[in-house]
């Protein structure tokens, strides 16, 4: 079983999402909905007897007595390996009861959704953090700190299959779309109107970014794209925004569903806001995608752009380049899937964009195939060694400084060199102040 516990600010925002998925008909022959409300705890009616302002009432009337409290909402999800999919009702009921019960949320209210649209089973519990006496629960780390504790402690209690490894933790993320699968099943618009919906759910709220491209750096992982269709269009005048199905080759797909169609109306003006958080949020992550950056750069052998994508993948950070249809690349964006963090190149630094990046890549002797310039220092081949002279030492300068000259972290920029050999004698004592005091002691 995977736990994830999600604090948040608005009761009514993950209440909607439960109440939408229950008016969603998934399989019209067996009558099957997306979701189920099939407990609750701590309510004066019972379950089935429940209105939508009961149900956000009691929740609400708890979140009053302590406004100070901004994050007063809790949102739990409770997945399970596919193996497990004809677990009763009662027994998810019983599983959602002794979790609550150890991750210390027993007393309070909650609800309990049992989901239907993934190829998993899992559920949803929607609960508050405010107690009948006015105080808060802690939520800070409570998923590392509580949730992990409960979560074996009731994989051993119902012999529940265990989620320790990274591998199995994997099977119940989201997967990317497949477009023909959607586009030629049973209830097409249905389907795919689910399965994006699925995604938007996953990425929206845990990945921090700041505009439209960014966002479907991430969105395009899974098959997914959103655009304002073209400048002139009467969806781009009006700031509208469509959510679209990618196929194999990365061309947009079917029909595309306009963002007010889906239930949380994840349009640009909702952007917007998310694009807002995602500046503050994301601005601590910064350092680990420079220093990822910067480390794989200084790793032998040198590497091109390719293998540095490859270095990255290995920290978890995607790094994708941006072509026009020439070919040329004109813009980089990378992805920390870890941190959940969305960056343009520019935005970590001038020397993180598309075009520093070639160049610093390029500038390695890996791709100009001379080995010589591979260190901070040239050394001339040993059929090619001679006594080194102040000219000759003047003109390795010169090299050594022309073909370094991208970095200003190893060559500082200087004057032009003198050309003549008295030129390159003043030059030399001025470099070096022992030298200097040397010759005037000597006149």
């Amino acid at each position: 079983m995977v736990a994830v516990v999600k604090p948040g600010k608005s009761l009514r925002h993950i209440l909607q999402y439960n109440e939408h998925k229950t008016q969603i008909t998934i399989d019209p022959q067996k009558q099957t909905r997306a979701a189920v409300l099939i407990h609750s705890s701590g309510y004066a009616k019972d379950t089935g007897q429940l209105s939508f302002t009961d149900k956000l009432g009691t929740l609400q009337k708890l979140t009053e007595l302590n406004e100070r409290t901004k994050v007063n909402s809790i949102h739990i999800s409770l997945n399970f390996h596919p193996s497990e999919k004809g677990m009763s009702v009662e027994q998810m009921k019983a599983i959602a009861d002794a979790y609550m019960q150890k991750l210390g949320f027993g007393n309070q209210p909650y609800l309990v959704y049992q989901h239907n649209d993934s190829s998993h089973p899992h559920m949803h519990i929607v609960t508050t953090n405010i107690q009948s006496n006015g105080k808060r629960i802690k939520t800070h780390n409570i998923g590392r700190d509580r949730s992990e504790i409960a979560r074996k402690a009731v994989e051993r209690q119902f012999n529940l299959v265990r989620a320790d490894d990274h591998q199995r933790q994997r099977q119940f993320q989201i997967s990317p779309l497949n477009a023909r699968k959607l586009l030629y099943g049973k209830s097409p618009e249905i389907g795919t109107k689910r399965a994006i919906t699925n995604v938007l759910d996953q990425i929206l709220k845990q990945y921090k970014y700041t505009s439209l491209t960014e966002l479907n750096a991430v969105l395009k992982n899974y098959n997914v794209v959103a655009h304002q269709g073209g400048k002139g269009s009467r969806t781009h005048q009006h700031n509208g925004l469509y959510y679209q199905v990618l196929d194999d080759k990365g061309k947009p797909a079917g029909v595309p569903i306009p963002a007010s169609d889906f239930y949380n109306k994840p349009t640009m003006k909702y952007l917007q806001d998310e694009f807002t958080r995602g500046e503050q949020e994301r601005e601590q992550f910064k350092r680990r995608v420079r220093n990822a950056i910067d480390l794989s750069l200084q790793k032998q052998p040198p590497i091109n752009l390719k293998e540095l994508q490859e270095r990255l993948h290995k920290d978890n950070i995607q790094m994708i380049l941006r072509q026009n249809d020439q070919g040329v690349i004109y813009g980089v964006t990378y992805v920390d899937h870890q941190k959940k963090a969305v960056f343009n190149g520019s935005d970590l630094g001038k020397q993180y964009s598309a075009n520093q990046i070639q160049q610093r890549c390029q500038a390695d002797p890996g791709l100009n195939q001379q080995p010589q310039q591979q260190t901070q220092h040239v050394h001339p081949k040993p059929s090619e060694h001679k006594p080194a002279t102040k000219q000759s030492t003047q003109q390795v300068h010169d090299q050594h400084t022309a073909s370094h000259s991208f970095s200003s972290d190893f060559i500082s920029k200087s004057d032009a060199p003198p050309s003549t050999q008295q030129g390159a004698m003043a030059a030399e004592l001025k470099a070096d102040p022992r030298k200097r005091r040397r010759k005037k002691l000597k006149y």
